[in-house]
């Protein structure tokens, strides 16, 4: 038998002090620890604006307390991820001395609650009153601002410093995210996908990376009704993946537009990889969609095989014309290439192997999962299909790098 637990009850009996305010940083519930620590009650607290129930100490010049806590607050809302905050001087008002203020020191943390929309609905503010403990690091007899305060000082000084250092990481992140995001955006540019409504694309970089990474998607428009479209994937993570990955993608994209045949566009692909730092043992695979003849043509470099759904939920690998990974032969020799033919309805989808790689599991396994979730929803639109695929496969997406197409040929 279940029990069903009562929250609100124990949200009110937790030991540690919890506040929990609105996006407006108004306070909506407040538990007994918390009205304990201050000295305050629910009325005093429930529906006041957080630095209205608590303003900084006006006899203290050097109070920061509510600009701290403001930063601290204001990062939760925008980034919705913890933010743990270095030890903080903040003094709150007497309870039994209007206008007076008790010496605080307090370890906060703000976690963010978020709502079903995925934005933050709530805060919870909870503390840790560590003042008896700095009070404790003053010598016996010693009175508040005594010079003999040294140990409080220094503890003081070097939490300010540890938050000034974190605020400033906090900034350098964000800027190497920001040049990460324009980076990615420019690498992965792809006009020609604007005229094909019946084409999704996916990427999804590993945890961690910045959000770019080695793999690649591309798609071309050629003469005649034809189009070709690509994935590839370059060993590594990061920036210098992502620089060898730009330039092995557009190497392609242009060796496409001039031969117009997958098996020739990778052999250049192949000679041009060789002379890159970093490319080798790149995979990568493109296929050519002649729509007049209804017929796709590939080439791939050790690259996983992309799929040919029927609308029927039958399927077809296109594994007939593969090489070794770019730069793995002593010598370039002219690529393979086949071709196989399909009806409209029919769904091709390439894929790099963050979709479908688990840790200590066989890739044919993967290639399992993959098939026979394309059988069972190989009627859903494009982009309905390429957000099932995601969500159903998502590989060990904290180690590796997914790019995924999808076309509705």
């Amino acid at each position: 038998m279940v029990t069903e637990i009562d929250y609100a009850a124990l949200f009110a009996a937790t030991p540690s002090p919890y506040l929990v305010l609105g996006p407006d940083l108004v306070i909506v519930d407040v538990n007994r620890a918390y009205l304990a620590a201050t000295g305050r009650t629910r009325d005093d607290l429930l529906g006041r604006h957080i630095f209205d129930a608590f303003p900084d100490n006006p006899a203290d010049p050097e109070a920061d307390g509510v600009r701290n806590l403001n930063a601290s607050l204001q990062r939760t809302l925008l980034q919705k991820e913890p933010d743990t905050m270095t030890l903080q001087k903040y003094d709150i008002p007497a309870a039994d001395r209007p206008g007076g203020f008790e010496e605080r020191w307090w370890s906060p943390i703000n976690t963010p609650v978020l709502g079903p929309d995925g934005a933050v609905a709530w805060i919870i503010h909870r503390v840790e009153d560590v003042t008896d403990f700095v009070r404790s690091r003053r010598p016996p007899g010693a009175e508040p601002g005594a010079p003999q305060e040294v140990m409080e000082a220094e503890l003081y000084a070097r939490a300010q410093d540890l938050r000034r250092l974190n605020e400033e990481l906090r900034q350098a992140h964000a800027r190497e995210r920001r040049v990460a995001l324009a980076l990615q955006e420019s690498m992965l540019h792809t006009p020609d996908l604007e005229r094909h409504e019946e084409v999704a694309v996916r990427y999804l970089p590993a945890v961690g990376s910045l959000n770019v990474c080695g793999d690649w998607y591309d798609l071309v428009d050629l003469p005649d009704g034809c189009f070709a479209v690509a994935v590839g994937d370059v060993v590594g993570q990061g920036l210098e993946a992502a620089a060898v990955m730009g330039m092995l993608r557009s190497a392609l994209s242009a060796a496409i537009r001039a031969v117009n045949s997958p098996a020739s566009a990778m052999e250049i692909l192949g000679r041009y990889a060789r002379s890159i730092d970093g490319a080798l043992a790149t995979t990568a695979v493109k296929v050519l969609v002649d729509s007049s003849a209804r017929l796709l043509t590939y080439s791939s470099a050790g690259h996983l095989p992309p799929v040919l759904v029927h609308a029927d939920g039958s399927f077809e690998l296109l594994d007939r014309a593969t090489d070794p990974p770019l730069g793995a032969r002593s010598e370039i020799l002219p690529g393979p290439q086949a071709a196989l033919p399909y009806s409209p309805g029919d769904t091709l989808v390439l894929y790099t192997d963050g979709l479908v790689e688990r840790r200590g599991e066989d890739i044919d396994t993967g290639l399992a999962r993959l098939t026979d979730t394309l059988s069972r929803h190989a009627r859903l639109d494009v982009e309905h299909l390429a957000d099932t695929l995601v969500a159903r496969l998502g590989g060990d997406g904290a180690c590796d790098d997914t790019a995924l197409v999808v076309v509705r040929l």
